[in-house]
């Protein structure tokens, strides 16, 4: 909904044109766990797509309560499709869920990783992201995010980044065969831009449909996103193996 209503906020000529979104059977994975009467229904489905299937892209698929009907409800795309570790199944070819939430369960749950990814951003990692995460090409991409986004305006402004109270608390987890969970999870943080008295931000093309085109001293955007990530069920640290975002509002 954030992409179709970022496209119809562009003039004409810029929009694109809308695709019914798919994946290929042939090149996706499914992961199932066994769930109990009266839980909730969801499965993994890893897709990989490009000439040479490089691009890989983890789903959670769950079936709502009230809908009955499946939606997706994450989606990540991976930075390194090896780091994606294998999923342990049983001898009828079910996953195993695991509860990431508690800290019984695994070394960091879904709180403390959510934490951590809002500090890569917030402080590119200094306070809780680098002590959680180990060194991977997603958490050097936020890191990256907080360095170059807070020192776009030099001396004329600011930018701050914050973690916000996610909208879609939910976490999925499956066991790995390396005795490892993979989580997915989503996060929501806010980046407010704010420039020095007498200045003004004029709102990008791509802000517009919250924005309109009324500058302003300062703005705050919101994004949501999915998250993955491995963890360790034993004292260590976890890996952030994927993150995507898309701008979900704007204010001024």
């Amino acid at each position: 909904m954030a992409d179709y209503k970022e496209n119809e906020g562009l003039p004409k000529a810029d929009r694109e044109t809308y695709k019914p979104w798919s994946y290929d059977l042939d090149a996706t994975d499914v992961y199932i766990p066994r769930v109990s009467a009266g839980q909730p229904r969801w499965f993994v489905a890893v897709s990989r797509s490009g000439k040479k299937k490089q691009y890989t892209r983890v789903m959670v698929m769950a079936k709502q309560a009230k809908a009955k009907r499946w939606e997706m409800v994450a989606a990540v795309d991976l930075d390194d499709p090896k780091k994606l570790p294998e999923i342990a199944l049983d001898g009828q070819g079910y996953a195993t869920a695991v509860d990431a939430t508690s800290a019984q369960n695994v070394a960091a749950p879904v709180d403390v990783l959510r934490t951590a990814v809002g500090d890569n951003f917030a402080t590119g990692g200094d306070i809780s992201g680098k002590k959680v995460f180990d060194s991977s090409q997603a958490s050097a991409r936020q890191i990256k995010v907080h360095d170059e986004t807070g020192t776009k305006f030099g001396t004329r402004g600011t930018t701050r980044f914050a973690l916000d109270a996610t909208q879609y608390p939910d976490s999925y987890a499956l066991k790995t065969t390396d005795g490892q969970a993979l989580v997915v999870f989503s996060h929501t943080h806010t980046q407010r831009d704010a420039v020095a008295p007498g200045l003004e931000i004029i709102p990008g093309k791509d802000d517009r449909a919250w924005l309109g085109t009324t500058n302003s001293p300062f703005f705050t955007y919101t994004f949501t996103c999915s998250d993955a990530a491995t963890v360790p069920t034993t004292p260590g640290k976890s890996t952030l193996i994927g993150y995507t975002c898309r701008r979900t509002d704007a204010h001024a």
